[in-house]
């Protein structure tokens, strides 16, 4: 294994939109790949074509790219060791699986889906904790391995439906160790005979993956941990086909919980709380049904990579910002956690917020401008500019700069209810007559409206605490916002006296 070069596959099956836990799961493979100098392989999985959605794997691939995950080998790059899509790879895995046969550790199965149901039943009426197809059930079932040759024969040359199925010993200890997770210890009585090749001449997953790993030369399979329960008949397969000295190591990630820890992380969830789970906006074909994206929420692609690394990674350090070549520098899969990583949908925001404050200004007054546009305001791009570098430090995607800066642009129509009702008064309208007259000779920058603001509440006996969230009041309309004195001076003079006028001739 030392001396291989590092080879990781990401390989989705195309029967939805990709959950963030599957991009979590591409990120955590890319970023080896990389702190590794080695190559990163889209597969895609569609060996069970029932479940295949026209459009899942386009998704799947424009997702990768959205997120600046490289893709070394995949269906659109290709590469040595394609075709990268199993249903294309449909002629390669009968050979394994006859020469499984061949070797005595798989066999011919007839049974129907009445005869499985029946022998389901039976076991669970005698008390059967896990009802399965296992070394002991398989002695009083139809297969290779109770019926004599003849009829074996004779079935297959009928062409009567057929599975084939690995044919584990029953006592037998598997261990492999997972590099999060340390030594894993199952025995083969507790396993059952799982099918490998299907009756429509389809392979399953487990043997597919598994001779797709040793012919793409994977030397690592990281995935997501419902795939653990799998990994002892994957480490079984590679003994029996020979290529246990070329096994990849393995590493099963850690889940991505629900906001409240209680459970793994669904779409149902996201519909209930209002976020996103998926990281682009997806139609369903069949239902119609559409799901928002992170994307066209208006995350930054590197902000919804940097806070998907934090689920589960722990660089060890109190840093949490990275891009995407800090984190493949940093990334170890010793620092992935074995216990599930709560989602918090507020840190999802504060990620995309300290994401928008390091953009350039030029960058956000460009996309700011657009939706003036549409809403009909045409201002200066030097002002748009100078309201977004005020206004960005107060929120977190750029679709809330109207919200929160559309005072720029026009007269506030009302005044925030309850800072009105705590603070106005006689006293704090007479300070506003004298400043509005007050404002009207000095030089007009933030410092200088600052002084004159405290030097009338002096003049007037008022404590400038009380008056200075009324200030923002009167001429914003709301009650926080950007640094007081610096969204005046770029308001102008003109602008903070007609509004305080108009104010003053309203409250």
């Amino acid at each position: 294994m030392t001396n291989r070069k590092v080879r990781v596959r990401f390989a989705p099956s195309p029967t939805g939109p990709l959950h963030m836990g599957g991009v979590r799961t591409a990120l955590y493979n890319y970023l080896f790949a990389k702190k590794n100098g080695g190559d990163f392989v889209l597969r895609i999985e569609d060996t069970d074509q029932t479940r295949y959605v026209p459009g899942a794997e386009d998704y799947i691939m424009e997702a990768l790219d959205w997120c600046g995950i490289t893709i070394d080998e995949g269906p659109k790059q290709g590469g040595p060791y394609g075709p990268y899509r199993q249903s294309e790879r449909k002629a390669i895995y009968r050979q394994y699986a006859d020469q499984l046969i061949a070797s005595d550790h798989a066999y011919y199965a007839f049974d129907t889906p009445e005869e499985l149901t029946e022998m389901r039943e039976r076991l669970t009426k005698a008390k059967v904790a896990s009802p399965q197809y296992d070394a002991v059930t398989r002695q009083t079932m139809k297969n290779s391995l109770t019926l004599s040759e003849d009829e074996v024969t004779r079935r297959l040359e009928a062409g009567e439906p057929y599975v084939i199925r690995i044919k584990l010993p029953r006592k037998e200890e598997v261990r492999f160790h997972d590099i999060i997770r340390g030594w894993v210890v199952v025995q083969t009585a507790q396993m059952d005979d799982k099918v490998l090749f299907k009756s429509d001449g389809m392979p399953t997953y487990h043997l597919a993956n598994v001779v797709d790993d040793y012919l793409m030369k994977t030397t690592h399979v990281i995935r997501g941990e419902e795939w653990l329960p799998s990994a002892p008949l994957h480490v079984m397969l590679y003994r029996y086909l020979g290529w246990e000295d070329v096994m990849p190591q393995f590493a099963h990630l850690p889940l991505i919980l629900k906001p409240d820890g209680n459970g793994k992380l669904s779409k149902r969830d996201g519909d209930r709380l209002g976020f996103p789970v998926f990281p682009l906006n997806w139609l369903d074909p069949h239902s119609g049904e559409q799901s928002s994206g992170y994307r066209e929420r208006g995350y930054f692609p590197e902000a919804f990579v940097n806070m998907l690394a934090m689920l589960g990674w722990n660089p060890g350090t109190a840093q949490e910002i990275f891009s995407l070549e800090e984190l493949a520098d940093a990334f170890s899969l010793e620092r992935v956690g074995k216990s599930g990583s709560k989602f918090d949908p507020e840190k999802a925001k504060w990620f995309n917020q300290q994401y928008l404050r390091h953009r350039p200004d030029a960058e956000l007054a460009e996309r700011f401008t657009a939706d003036l546009q549409q809403r009909g305001v045409t201002p200066d791009p030097d002002y748009v500019l100078k309201v977004c570098a005020l206004v960005k430090e107060k929120v977190q995607f750029i679709s809330q700069f109207w919200e929160f800066g559309n005072y720029f642009f026009q007269a506030p129509e009302s005044f925030d209810g309850k800072v009105i009702e705590k603070r106005w008064n006689p006293e704090a309208k007479a300070y506003f007559e004298a400043l509005t007259t007050d404002l009207g000779s000095i030089d007009w920058n933030a410092a200088a409206i600052e002084a004159q603001f405290k030097a009338t509440a002096e003049r007037v006996g008022m404590n400038p605490g009380h008056v200075m969230q009324l200030f923002r009041v009167l001429v914003s309309g709301q009650p926080g916002g950007p640094v007081l004195f610096e969204m005046m001076e770029l308001l102008g003079r003109d602008t903070v006296t007609t509004r305080l006028k108009s104010a003053l001739s309203r409250l």
